[in-house]
């Protein structure tokens, strides 16, 4: 197979999409169909700097725009891919600014190092557990817990951090701002300052490293327009804030040494030097089961293994319908709350209002009492109407998020599941590759045992996801419950009131 490499010399782009350009951050605003002139294609995180046909420099989003010509192709080298198999690492690479949705999407895209790849697998199971020296590596321990079978080795104190106080930042001589996020540990109570571009460095390297064993959800989506705006850096934050939650929660995850450098890196020299280990780390992709040990327990039974694999995957999808299935009801009902409903009370106030100014036309002078309260009874259902239209970001928001995030964490379990699987079905053929003479009695029995362990692993975390999903619907589920009983309790008081203003004849 030859790769090739594509040098661009040229500087005219064709603009793909309108974007409108943030005011004071020396962005450049472009429409669909413009030709511009590349001035500084290294500016960095997903930016270029153009010039426009009017002679108008500023910066604007590298997705945005398609070089239109100048590419000279340069032939690098050839390599043989065993079984044909080609590497996705390989296949139609496209720089998104260090983000691309299309990437993950509702999976974890763990198929880097060929993932799926049988040959691979097989060879990985035969001599993963000869590669490294496991003082050198972190070793991640499974072990029995009763009845709910094997579990990750939880930690004594449970891992916890902030994300606050979002502050406008700029480099490149203010040519170009962002937005930093203090991230406070609770191991150490020292902020450090990240950027959404660091986030996105620490989901990529956690899902490069521990993809193929635990599924690792997709960080909140990149946005370009409006990305100052106080609501999107609110909401970006609250999100950022649910996905470290996630993250700490996890045993494996939080104990990790990339996860603990995005935490408590020391200074500058430190995040860097602990960048570039992390980077170089090779125990990723299915690698990562070299250091996971299932501490002193028998190997498992991988056809009941596979049973239950099979029932796991049966919920997940279930639960995945049942997720997306109250998203749509809930954003259904947020847009009916904040349109169509706060009217109707409204119209129902004015009515009161109106009769009420009816009956004093009427000039009898006995029924001030009756327009006064029916009066009052209208004010009260405007008062209502507001209270219809904000409550669901007190009750239904967090609703909505938690679901958002499992929404995220579901679709991943098909890529860890599938290694998993993979794994087993190379196990069954053993005996065929002994006797093909493709493998040794030896292999076949290191195989097994290194199956076993991926097994462990995938039950391990099958039950850390049972037990968080329990632990957050039954705190979502009361936080919206006690919020909707305060708002019909506020709407009861209020109407008690309404009614006390009426005389009883």
């Amino acid at each position: 197979m030859c790769f090739t490499y594509a040098c661009l010399v040229s500087t005219q782009a064709q603009v793909l999409y309108d974007f409108a350009a943030e005011p004071g951050n020396n962005e450049l605003s472009i429409r669909e169909g413009e030709t511009i002139t590349i001035t500084n294609q290294n500016i960095g995180g997903g930016w270029i700097e153009a010039k426009n046909s009017r002679g108008e420099v500023g910066l604007v989003p590298e997705d945005y725009i398609e070089v239109s010509n100048g590419y000279i192709y340069i032939y690098i080298y050839c390599m043989y891919i065993q079984d044909d198999e080609w590497d996705e690492e390989w296949d139609d690479v496209k720089s998104s600014g260090g983000y691309a949705e299309s990437e993950a999407g509702e999976g974890g895209a763990i198929n880097r190092g060929g993932a799926h790849d049988w040959t691979y697998i097989q060879e990985v199971l035969i001599t993963i557990s000869f590669l490294y020296d496991v003082d050198v590596y972190t070793v991640y321990t499974v072990f029995q817990s009763g009845e709910v079978g094997p579990v990750w080795a939880y930690p004594d104190y449970q891992l916890d951090c902030v994300v606050a106080d979002p502050k406008k930042g700029s480099k490149l001589y203010g040519l170009k701002s962002y937005i930093e996020y203090q991230v406070t540990p609770t191991t150490t109570n020292k902020p450090v300052n990240h950027r959404y571009k660091h986030f996105d460095w620490l989901y990529e390297r956690l899902l490069e490293k521990f993809g193929s064993a635990i599924p690792i959800p997709c960080l909140p989506d990149k946005q370009v327009a409006g990305r100052f705006e106080d609501e999107f850096i609110k909401m970006r934050m609250e999100r950022l804030q649910g996905w470290m939650t996630r993250m700490c929660r996890h045993p494996v995850i939080s104990s990790s040494e990339v996860f603990q450098l995005f935490l408590s890196y020391k200074d500058e020299k430190d995040w860097k030097m602990g960048k570039r280990k992390a980077e170089k780390d090779e125990t990723v992709g299915v690698m990562v089961f070299s250091t996971i040990e299932p501490e002193g327990l028998p190997d498992l039974d991988l056809i009941e293994v596979e049973q239950k694999c099979d029932q796991f995957n049966r919920f997940t999808r279930a639960m995945d319908d049942g997720v997306k299935d109250l998203l749509t009801i809930g954003n259904e009902h947020w847009k009916r709350c904040t349109g169509p409903l706060p009217k109707e009370y409204q119209r129902i106030g004015k009515a009161f209002q109106n009769l009420s100014s009816v009956f004093t036309s009427s000039g009898y002078e006995g029924e001030a009492a009756l327009t006064d309260a029916l009066t009052a009874a209208g004010k009260t259902y405007e008062e209502i109407a507001q209270m219809v239209a904000e409550q669901p970001k007190k009750d239904l928001h967090f609703l909505m998020e938690t679901n958002n995030e499992y929404k995220g964490l579901l679709g991943c379990f098909p890529d860890t599941v599938g290694v998993h699987k993979a794994a087993i079905e190379k196990v069954k053929e053993a005996d065929k590759l002994v006797a093909a003479g493709k493998i040794t009695p030896s292999d076949k029995t290191t195989m097994s045992k290194r199956a076993s362990t991926m097994s462990y692993s995938l039950q391990a975390e099958m039950n850390h996801f049972h037990s968080n999903r329990i632990y957050d619907y039954n705190r979502v589920m009361q936080q919206y419950l006690e919020q909707q009983v305060k708002f019909y309790e506020m709407i009861a008081d209020k109407l008690r009131h309404a009614h006390s203003q009426f005389t009883t004849m």
